[in-house]
């Protein structure tokens, strides 16, 4: 599936006010029509909160955030694309550092207020010139219009075939506020963070405690429920940076938490955009599972049933296979009763009590082939645990792009 960076959302968000993006060309990619470093800056200082891979294996960008988030007084965040930074030793981290460096001298403020995003081939050394090079132009491009950020965005791509960018305004106090996300993502996609970088940015006031509680708890509802493949990355990583710049005092109350379903709503936006830009996807599938003892089982059931390569083919195929969706719920390692199983998709009942109960298989299948979203609602009981969960078709293209990703 070629990348198509040329693929732009409609309509594009609007920035949060004080915030302005870069995205240019500097050869780090094998393309080099490609933009590969990204700038964003506050004109204020900023908090900053972050989440990140649970992956032992992580890159040094994901050292150098981790031990500065949450915290005040962020200026900006540096990307590059086509290379992680990752597997990279004492170098890496080094490497890390001076693109924060770099950034901050770019632009005026000094590197430790600056957070650093890799994405792309892991095991390489960062080309450091490029990097740099790279960030001074890019300070040079910093703007608002919808040019700077769609180039921003595409800065951030490796596989995805389009950017992927999301908003939302909130009330709170009196005052309107303005949230901006952006996001890449389109395999390495596992839960607890998964290859995705996103990036939030609001003009409220957040404490560093409270806007770290708020990312994390919006990760875990969006995020931590998508997989394309169920492999975890190195660099996952989402941050957030407040700067405070539509005025008003720190949130609190009722605020923080309009500011907390906007942020909520942003993220559940993105992961499933890139549930649907999974690497060769005809179909994105959301999962709803209920009835569980609590939620951690049913985003257990749900994962297993997403990262199914047969339950994944099935519906490329538009085979209505009910046994391979109850059988992967089976060995999730989640204990319930077959018989209070119940199975719909596409709204069609297919499994109940134990067993298959009469459909019309053409007319499911026809409904799974003729739209791009396939939903698959199982039951496992009375509980209270429920989830929505994010997964894509297994094709022939996506075994083609990561074959040939790295030769």
């Amino acid at each position: 599936m070629p990348t198509d960076a040329t693929a732009v959302p409609h309509p594009i968000p609007s920035l949060p006010r004080g915030f302005r993006l870069a995205g240019v060309k500097a050869g780090i990619k094998h393309d080099a029509s490609r933009e590969d470093v990204t700038l964003v800056t506050s004109d204020l200082p900023a908090t900053a909160a972050g989440v990140y891979t649970t992956n032992l294996v992580f890159a040094a960008p994901v050292a150098y955030d981790r031990a500065l988030t949450p915290g005040r007084g962020f200026r900006g965040i540096v990307i590059n694309s086509g290379n992680a930074n990752a597997c990279t030793g004492v170098r890496g981290l080094d490497d890390a550092r001076g693109m924060a460096a770099a950034a901050g001298t770019a632009l005026g403020v000094a590197g430790e207020e600056v957070l650093v995003l890799s994405t792309g081939i892991i095991g390489e050394f960062l080309p450091m010139e490029k990097v740099t090079a790279g960030i001074a132009a890019a300070a040079r491009e910093l703007g608002g219009d919808d040019r700077a950020v769609l180039a921003a965005a595409r800065g951030m791509m490796t596989t995805d075939t389009r950017p992927k960018l999301t908003g939302a305004a909130f009330e709170a106090e009196g005052s309107r506020y303005t949230l901006f996300a952006m996001a890449k993502g389109a395999a390495m996609i596992g839960p607890k963070m998964a290859t995705m970088l996103a990036v939030v940015l609001t003009d409220a006031a957040l404490d560093p405690a409270d806007a770290q509680r708020l990312l994390t708890e919006a990760a875990d509802d969006s995020f931590n429920c998508v997989s394309v493949d169920g492999h975890m990355s190195t660099n996952d990583t989402v941050l957030l940076l407040a700067n405070g710049a539509a005025g008003g005092s720190t949130l609190h109350g009722s605020g923080l938490a309009a500011c907390g379903e906007a942020l909520r709503k942003a993220c559940g936006s993105l992961a499933r955009e890139m549930a649907d830009d999974g690497e060769g996807a005809t179909h994105v599938m959301r999962i709803e599972v209920e009835g569980c003892r609590d939620r951690e089982e049913a985003r257990r059931i749900a994962r297993t049933i997403a990262d199914s390569p047969l339950v994944k083919t099935a519906v490329h195929g538009a085979d209505p296979n009910w046994g391979r969706i109850v059988s992967a719920a089976g060995y999730s390692g989640v204990a319930f009763e077959p018989a209070a199983v119940e199975l719909r998709l596409n709204g069609t009942l297919l499994f109940r009590g134990g067993a298959p109960v009469p459909f019309d298989a053409d007319a499911v299948s026809a409904g799974i082939r003729d739209r791009r979203e396939t939903l698959i609602q199982v039951s496992v009981g009375q509980g209270p645990g429920q989830i929505r969960f994010f997964s894509s078709d297994l094709t022939a293209d996506y075994v083609r792009l990561n074959a040939d990703y790295h030769t």
